[in-house]
């Protein structure tokens, strides 16, 4: 029978045998291993879905009072970018045009359009338009459009070809890690400063020579300090 002290030690063994089988060591190894799994699967989630056109905006049409087309005024009337967007070289906000800008051409041009009417009315009391933004940063993060255009950075490398845009849309994410690669690699991406404006402009084949030589040029540095654009 052994002593008492050898009695009790042996009913608590049976005790945790009965409450933990011989198989709860595999269930307690599969259930760590799927945690594991499971916490690095919702973790690749996360980061695919930051990275989506759903939280970007990338790709996706925004709705305006007027559906204003860049791709008939720009593309096919020939428009300038700096003809609505007048501050652009200047200034760190592009500008969007007063709605005199637009009665320019249809007090004239589509003048009892329907689709106009909200610009006739903006004209006729003085109330400016109210458009929704498509490119929105952070209010921590700091842009100037003037210094990129100074330097050589065209309107199509951010915003894409806006001249065959029949409403606009967002076509880079915009996101950190997309404009660190300019920024540590301009010569991929800087162009001749007449070159700014154009729709036309595509990257020549000795763009890596070319651009070296426009970031001496224009005095261009890599610019990774967070301070650059977190001010």
């Amino acid at each position: 029978m052994g002593t008492r002290a050898e009695r009790v030690a042996r009913c608590r063994r049976c005790s945790v045998t009965q409450v933990f089988g011989p198989s709860a060591n595999t269930v307690s190894r599969l259930t760590l291993l799927g945690a594991a799994v499971a916490l690095v699967g919702l973790s690749g989630i996360g980061l695919v879905a930051v990275r989506s056109s759903y939280a970007t905006g990338q790709g996706l049409a925004v709705d305006q009072p007027v559906p204003f087309s860049h791709k008939h005024h720009v593309g096919d009337d020939g428009i300038d970018c700096r003809y609505c967007h007048t501050s652009v070289e200047h200034s760190s906000f592009a500008g969007l045009p007063p709605t005199q800008t637009c009665m320019n051409c249809h007090s004239q041009i589509w003048s009892q359009s329907p689709v106009l009417e909200p610009v006739r009315q903006s004209f006729q009391s003085g109330q400016p338009m109210e458009w929704n933004r498509v490119h929105v940063l952070g209010d921590f993060v700091y842009f100037d459009h003037s210094i990129h255009v100074q330097k050589g950075i065209g309107c199509t490398t951010c915003h894409g070809q806006v001249d065959q845009m029949p409403l606009t849309w967002k076509a880079e994410s915009l996101q950190m890690s997309w404009c660190l690669e300019c920024h540590r690699n301009p010569e991929r991406y800087v162009r001749p400063r007449e070159e700014v404006f154009s729709m036309d402009w595509r990257p020549p084949p000795n763009q890596q020579d070319l651009g070296l030589q426009l970031v001496r040029q224009y005095q261009i540095e890599s610019k990774t300090s967070c301070s650059t654009c977190h001010r």
